[in-house]
């Protein structure tokens, strides 16, 4: 070392020997962890943690970023010590994406898929209901109801509000005997017209389906009950405590297809990742390569 000079600094994970660009520790690094952080926040995000800690799991979202912060600042601060920055630079890039993307799609994993089977999963299970009997106030709780025999929709009386989407409601009725407050609903989305009761939501045509599922999307809930005031002003009806249901015939079933869709999504994200992660990780070695 010449006089005066400063100290050479070592190679690290990061920073190879400036006379060989390509370093195999900070190439597999820049591989995995990021992948790996984005695996961790997609499935925070997606289950359990983020329905019970909601707030604690976007506080680590946070944490996601300023992890992202802190290896710019350690790319900045080997610029300015003569290092070359290259793979903190796409470090830095590379988590910010895993973070991002984690969530995003770690969100929308929970909200359409697993936050429904959460939320019904946590409500009561009523056998035999009887919808000409039963009132909406005593089936508040209700996740997963099944009906006494004899319980159909009765399509006569089917509704639609349009906006954007048509909005269709039909009463669950016993027999032919019209109850004093029709209080449970059968309900879809763009399956009717909404100007003739042409109701074809879920199950209708299912003998066998007198069962029903309680819709749990807090978005969509107004718009049926604007359905529902419809139907009671057209047919002359009352519907004091309306309780909103997917009709079909196996609620469990329908109940574990959102965790399943919510796995399966998961398994996509991970995988996606992954390759796009390597992707990029060749093309960044590839044109390392070239300077």
């Amino acid at each position: 070392m010449q006089p005066g000079m400063g100290t050479v600094a070592k190679p690290s994970a990061f920073m190879p020997e400036k006379r060989r660009r390509m370093n195999l520790v900070g190439i597999c690094m820049n591989i995995f962890f990021p992948w790996i952080v984005f695996c961790l926040l997609y499935a925070m995000l997606s289950f359990s943690f983020h329905y019970r800690h909601p707030t604690w799991a976007w506080i680590v979202v946070g944490c996601g970023f300023l992890v992202v912060a802190l290896v710019l600042f350690i790319a900045f601060r080997a610029r300015r010590r003569g290092n070359e920055p290259m793979w903190y630079n796409f470090a830095a890039l590379a988590l910010f994406l895993a973070v991002l993307l984690a969530a995003v799609f770690g969100d929308m994993n929970f909200w359409y898929n697993m936050q429904p089977f959460y939320d019904i999963e946590n409500l009561n299970t009523y056998p035999n209901v009887d919808p000409s009997m039963d009132r909406g106030q005593q089936r508040m709780d209700a996740g997963r109801v099944y009906f006494t025999q004899d319980t159909r929709v009765d399509t006569t009386k089917a509704m639609g509000f349009k906006n954007l989407d048509i909005y269709c409601v039909a009463p669950i009725v016993k027999g032919e005997k019209a109850p004093v407050t029709f209080d449970f609903w059968a309900v879809g989305i763009n399956c009717c017209s909404g100007q003739s009761p042409d109701f074809r939501c879920g199950q209708y045509a299912n003998p066998r389906a007198r069962s029903g599922l309680r819709l749990m999307r807090d978005d969509q809930r107004p718009f049926f009950r604007l359905a529902v005031q419809q139907a009671e002003a057209a047919f002359k009806i009352t519907a004091a405590h309306p309780l909103f249901f997917y009709w079909m015939q196996d609620p469990v079933a329908e109940m574990n297809s959102y965790r399943d869709e919510g796995f399966k999504y998961y398994l996509l994200g991970i995988f996606t990742f992954f390759s796009l992660n390597l992707f990029g990780v060749l093309c960044a070695v590839i044109g390392f390569s070239k300077f």
